[in-house]
């Protein structure tokens, strides 16, 4: 990902502060690991028909576009994470 592009993009299209929303699959298993690192977010899952990955979309207010990036970044560290 070109983190200057991304940041640039957010910051064309959004005037912060503001709500962005942050969506991501794992594996069932790794889901507490996401939601601790989402603290202070306003979480909604959703588990696959199978069960085997969940669906996760946080909410929360950010004040710039690198408050949005260190959150993509502090996710990164989660193994086998998917952002949408």
């Amino acid at each position: 990902m070109d983190i200057a592009k991304f940041k640039s993009l957010l910051d064309e299209q959004i005037t912060w502060p503001d709500y962005y929303t942050f969506k991501f699959v794992v594996k069932t298993e790794q889901e507490t690991q996401v939601l601790a690192l989402l603290d202070g977010h306003k979480i909604e899952s959703k588990a696959s028909s199978k069960g085997t990955y969940i669906s996760i979309s946080s909410r929360k207010l950010m004040q710039s576009s690198e408050e949005v990036v260190a959150v993509y970044n502090l996710l990164s560290q989660v193994e086998g994470i998917m952002s949408l």
